[in-house]
């Protein structure tokens, strides 16, 4: 048990539950500092480590009002931390010769040649760098439950760069693009894909389209903050394409980013139940972290392939739509890299964070999967939170890898 010092609630205990190897017992004593000097509310990290399972926390109440503790299998909301996921999914085919990552997306759905697109290829939107962030006219929330809706609209669209000339975080269209690729070759959706190929065979819990009998499992975001703030708290340069314009942002209201109150009570269990693979995976921190490990492990994909997607798409000054807030870790393929060594002092980790504080990652070298989630949200450090940060650096510190 850890003692709450936030809001004044010195008196109340924290309850901290789960198990950590032997030496790696500051990684618990960092987890309990996120309870008492960092905000946390209820959070999860587990950490496998050359295929063991060297920690496995959880702790505090997956509800803002304490009723519920925090169980090993909630599920929390990790927002883009969907994109590992699904960018694992492609690469597995791709891997397995399904897919031609530098072919024009137009090969496997052709309607997408539309309006100057058609030599955009995978890579390019797993880099964004297609210019493919949106429609010119921005939709409405309600929209979103339209699958085949949103990828006509997406395929009918005019880049908003000419592609390959600029560097822009595809914060929805990521997820549609993709997963449309992906239901065109295989005939699944990439959620169904994911349980499928991924989930079920190696029993890792983790979801895009999540069945409500489910949802009960599912942690409250606390803190959650209105659309207009997220919005507001762009860094972006003065573009045409930068978060404050951005054209999906009608469809981010769909991520959860708008109070309940406003939007009715079946609007969250929606949702959660249908897919936006660039958005609104939920995962346990054990399922994440067994993900990454599967990958560590060589599970899902070959080493060749993993030293291609950790190569930087990188080459640009700013990420136009988000600014300087991605700087600290670079694109590979789908995945953000930690190119300035702020997620541990392993440059060659790829994985990928998530608004709000989660973050996840593999670190092949030292054969790591990690992953931290969290609900109570933190909109100013959707990358390199301090709460991830502390515990992966105790991770390192435990295997005598020292920061520089």
């Amino acid at each position: 048990m850890v003692s709450d010092r936030r809001m004044g609630l010195r008196d109340t205990q924290v309850p901290i539950n789960g198990s950590c190897s032997a030496g790696f017992d500051k990684v618990r004593d960092a987890f309990e500092q996120n309870f008492t000097d960092r905000g946390d509310i209820g959070a999860a990290v587990a950490v496998w480590v050359d295929g063991d399972l060297v920690v496995n926390l959880w702790g505090g109440s997956a509800d803002a009002d304490g009723r519920r503790p925090w169980r090993q299998d909630t599920l929390a909301s990790i927002f883009s931390g969907s994109k590992g996921l699904t960018s694992t999914c492609v690469h597995l085919l791709a891997d397995r010769g399904e897919l031609d990552l530098d072919a024009p997306i137009a090969a496997y759905w052709p309607e997408f040649a539309q309006a100057g697109k058609q030599d955009i290829t995978l890579a390019m939107v797993m880099g964004h760098r297609s210019g493919v962030i949106g429609p010119r006219h921005r939709l409405h929330w309600a929209d979103a439950a339209d699958w085949d809706g949103v990828c006509r609209h997406i395929a009918a669209a005019e880049p908003w760069w000419e592609p390959g000339t600029a560097q822009g975080y595809h914060m929805v269209t990521f997820g549609f693009i993709l997963g449309e690729v992906v239901r065109r070759v295989t005939g699944r959706t990439l959620g169904q894909y994911l349980r499928t190929e991924i989930a079920e065979p190696l029993g890792i819990d983790v979801h895009i389209g999540l069945h409500p009998s489910q949802h009960h499992r599912c942690a409250e975001m606390v803190n959650k903050p209105h659309i207009r703030d997220v919005l507001a708290a762009s860094e972006a340069p003065e573009h045409p394409a930068s978060l404050a314009e951005h054209p999906m942002a009608g469809l981010a209201v769909a991520m959860g980013f708008v109070p309940d109150d406003e939007l009715g009570s079946n609007v969250l269990e929606l949702w959660r139940e249908i897919e936006f693979p660039g958005t609104n995976a939920h995962v346990s921190a054990l399922g994440m972290a067994t993900f990454y490990n599967a990958l560590a492990q060589e599970k899902l994909l070959s080493r060749d392939h993993m030293e291609r997607v950790r190569v930087s798409q990188g080459g640009f000054d700013t990420d136009v739509v988000l600014g300087p807030r991605v700087a600290d870790h670079g694109w590979g393929l789908g995945y953000m890299l930690n190119q300035r060594g702020v997620a541990g002092p392993n440059p060659k980790i790829f994985g990928h964070g998530g608004s709000g504080g989660s973050f996840a990652f593999v670190d092949l070298e030292y054969r790591i999967g990690y992953a931290y989630v969290m609900n109570y949200f933190d909109a100013t450090k959707c990358n390199a939170d301090p709460r991830s940060v502390a515990l992966s650096d105790e991770v390192y510190s435990a295997l005598g890898v020292i920061r520089d």
